[in-house]
């Protein structure tokens, strides 16, 4: 296989673990993969040298100073690899051979990245190249950064566009698990998630992959997280599925808009859930669900809307928390979905005001962490389609 494999800042914390990370590469070698290397910078380097910057710099001075890290990590690598009878050089901004082009605000530019990178695949098999992560130069030789989970990103990029079978990113958690291990107990590890599910979990604070590197993974790339403890690259660790697609979607038949009111909801643990349990008892699915301070809105199709607010009345009826239920037939849902919206400031603003300059009016936004939910009246459906899609695939 061709492996592109990714060693965080924790993986080479010490020469103990640069030397664990040197022996699975060397394994992989031996076994007659192809192996190209991410390295990102030892331990805590990279935020230690930006904690050192007392003074005014420059993005430029800024960018030279914090790739110092990086910069070690591939020489200190590279050399445990050679110890091992394993040839390999290290690449890092301003090497004749270094792959990753941005323009000068950090924008990969694609084209010259992929030329870049198909000619560096072209000489796996005789060598491992250790590039430093993080870190990408403009056209003209000047130092830029891929931001936040940089590294992760530059292991993706160069796993797409080196036609890789897999990414491996090697770090210190057993992959993906179902929990916060030093949070809850009995947190295990899951070997399979799709990347619109870990999208969604990295977007809300889970620190697995970066966000950013999964926009590069396409289906026929597998992504792998693995612990460095393990020493195998080639199995175990959570196997990351599928591709993130940026999608503009109407739900084709119309929705009823279910509200009930009722003195402090917010304050009453529980009272999402027994409405819910109670339509679910009733063989009423729910499309979405919105709450505010006094009240809880479900989404419903047309077809149940009847039912669903018979079933909800008998709960106002019974439930002093509850006072009254109302119901908007013949809404329509508009969903923007793809991995960049949380990167993108003022996404929202973006999708509302086309709508509202063109007098629809919103009937509500629902959002989470990679899609955005706008509720329209039916009649004005295939009107705020056609805005929306102008916005985003104009």
């Amino acid at each position: 296989m061709r492996v592109v494999a990714k060693f965080g800042g924790t993986s080479l914390g010490s020469g103990d673990r640069i030397n664990r990370a040197a022996d699975s590469i060397a394994a992989a070698v031996e076994q007659g993969h192809e192996i190209a290397v991410v390295a990102s910078a030892m331990g805590s380097t990279t935020d230690d040298l930006l904690d050192e910057i007392k003074f005014e710099a420059d993005d430029k001075d800024r960018a030279e100073i914090v790739s110092m890290g990086e910069r070690t990590s591939v020489r200190m690598l590279k050399a445990a690899l050679s110890s091992r009878g394993v040839e390999a050089k290290f690449l890092e901004p301003g090497s004749d051979e270094w792959p990753v082009i941005t323009d000068e605000y950090g924008e990969v530019d694609v084209a010259e990245t992929t030329k870049r990178a198909e000619q560096l695949a072209a000489d796996l098999d005789g060598v491992v190249p250790v590039i430093t992560g993080f870190l990408a130069q403009t056209i003209d030789g000047e130092v830029t950064t891929l931001g936040r989970g940089g590294s992760d990103t530059t292991a993706v990029m160069m796993g797409k566009y080196m036609d890789a079978d897999e990414v491996v990113i090697v770090t210190d958690v057993e992959g993906v698990m179902t929990g916060d291990p030093h949070v809850v107990e009995g947190a295990r590890n899951v070997g399979r998630i799709t990347v619109d599910e870990l999208r969604n979990l990295s977007f809300r604070g889970a620190e697995v992959v970066a966000p950013s590197a999964l926009s590069y993974k396409d289906a026929a790339l597998n992504v792998r997280v693995v612990h460095y403890q393990h020493g195998d690259l080639l199995t175990g660790g959570t196997l990351i599925e599928g591709e993130f697609q940026n999608l503009i979607d109407m739900e084709d038949n119309p929705l009823s808009c279910i509200t009930l009111a009722g003195r402090a909801i917010r304050n009453r643990p529980g009272i999402l859930a027994e409405l819910a349990q109670a339509l679910r008892e009733a063989n009423v699915n729910i499309d979405s669900v919105a709450s505010g301070m006094d009240s809880i809105t479900f989404y419903v199709g047309d077809d149940d809307a009847e039912l669903a607010e018979t079933v909800l009345h008998e709960r106002v009826i019974s439930d002093e928390t509850l006072s009254s239920v109302t119901v908007e037939d013949d809404i329509a849902v508009v969903r923007v979905t793809g991995g960049e919206l949380p990167n993108r400031p003022g996404i929202i603003l973006d999708i509302v005001r086309p709508i509202s300059d063109a007098g629809i009016n919103i009937h509500d936004v629902i959002t989470s962490a990679t899609s955005v939910a706008i509720f329209v009246a039916w009649d004005d459906r295939e009107e705020t389609l056609r805005i929306i899609q102008d916005e985003f695939q104009g």
